[in-house]
């Protein structure tokens, strides 16, 4: 009786499923909050009803739990400025993009992340670019050249890609520093503060500017909670039963479908075309981040 190779064995093939569970939730956060914006709501109040329902359901979750330790209030509060506060910069500079640029165009962009974590780890000391890094980071740049030296590329929708790209730049310089601020504390916890950061800084934002809505319709509910459900809890749950099963390197690669399950997405729910310059720009940075992956998973 002979052996299954390794990676094709029934842990690592539950892991591809619900890494790829985990990917079609995220893949549709831009979707879902652009239907729901479309039943009128704001984007203000979208982000402050997905944010408030997530913390409650985090929140719920961990106090059924119990932890050998509970976080201090310094920590905590660390937690709710710094990893809330830079969690709805992000979404909001991201999603805020889709003013004017397509589905597609902000998922391949924001996918450039990977690149700026790199970057920062690397003026950091903490790696080092090495040829392998240096070819990821110009076949990354390559392709983001390709996507926004399109024709259409007009002032406003240059504009939607410095709102993508400046989302993704944050989100490379939040990742090491929520590494570090991560410490021994369970990945529930952590969550459920930083969604209350982000939740409190979205209420916020849409008190201040009267853009909040209170009341609510069937339709805009339904697509607030398979916004906050679908696009926010769940996947954050299977992408980690996967990371699991696969480890981190199979995990991030498996992941590199989010992008392209967003640009079927916005084709089939939007109505938005798809572009070959678009498709091939996105082809070049999600095989840069593989390419970086490899070599990570060759280095462990």
């Amino acid at each position: 009786m002979t052996t299954p190779p390794v990676g094709f064995d029934r842990t690592a093939r539950v892991g591809v499923g619900l890494t790829l569970l985990a990917a079609s939730g995220f893949a549709a956060v831009s979707i879902l909050t652009s239907v729901a914006m479309r039943t009128g709501l704001s984007l203000e109040t979208v982000l402050t009803w997905r944010y408030v329902l997530s913390a409650v359901v985090l929140v719920v979750w961990v106090g059924t739990q119990t932890y050998p330790k509970r976080m201090r209030p310094n920590e905590a509060l660390l937690w709710m400025a710094a990893g809330g506060g830079g969690q709805a910069l992000m979404v909001y500079l991201a999603l805020s993009s889709l003013a004017y640029i397509s589905a597609a165009t902000l998922a391949f962009l924001f996918y450039t992340y990977p690149v700026w974590v790199t970057i920062v780890q690397a003026l950091r000391g903490a790696e080092r670019l090495d040829a392998r890094r240096g070819a990821a980071l110009a076949l990354s740049f390559a392709g983001t050249a390709v996507m926004v030296g399109s024709p259409e590329m007009g002032g406003g929708a240059l504009r939607g890609v410095g709102l993508a790209l400046g989302a993704a730049v944050l989100y490379g310089l939040l990742i090491p520093a929520m590494q570090w601020m991560q410490k021994d504390w369970p990945i529930a916890v952590t969550s459920a503060y930083s969604k209350i950061g982000a939740a409190l800084c979205f209420l916020a934002l849409s008190t201040g500017n009267r853009t909040f809505q209170f009341a609510l319709s069937a339709p805009e509910w339904g697509a607030v909670i398979a916004l906050t459900l679908w696009s926010t809890v769940l996947p954050s749950i299977f992408f980690l039963m996967g990371l699991m099963r696969l480890g981190p390197v199979r995990t991030a690669i498996v992941s590199t479908v989010e992008p392209f399950l967003t640009a079927v997405l916005g084709a089939m729910v939007l109505s938005q075309p798809l572009t070959v310059r678009t498709l091939a720009g996105g082809v070049a940075i999600v095989a840069a981040v593989i390419v970086l992956q490899v070599r990570r998973s060759r280095v462990a």
